[in-house]
């Protein structure tokens, strides 16, 4: 959803929405969005999906998806699927059983 929409939504001014979120949060609307966006691209890649295939986490394209999550994680996207600190339980994490599983991921 753009910060507009939601705005919208919650019958406010864009400016309305931005200041609020801000002193909540302490981020934007926008940086929000990204984080998001970046922890559902980590959640597939940890989940075993191939960096190349992790198009539905909502970038435009492999480029922008690099990009984000080379600036949040430091790290390339397929670094990020076997990163360390992505080695996280089943539960939080439920793995598709179609896909194999790198076992240093384990």
């Amino acid at each position: 959803m753009r910060v507009d929409g939601l705005a919208n939504e919650v019958g406010w001014s864009r400016k309305r929405l931005w200041s609020r979120f801000r002193s909540q949060l302490g981020i934007t609307p926008k940086r929000a969005a990204r984080l998001v966006r970046f922890d559902h691209a980590a959640h597939l890649l940890a989940a075993g999906h191939a960096a190349a295939g992790v198009a539905e986490s909502g970038y435009v394209d492999q480029p922008h998806r690099h990009r984000e999550v080379k600036a949040f994680a430091g790290l390339t996207p397929t670094a990020v699927a076997v990163a360390p600190w992505l080695a996280i339980d089943d539960v939080a994490w439920p793995v598709d059983p179609t896909r194999p599983r790198d076992s240093a991921r384990r």
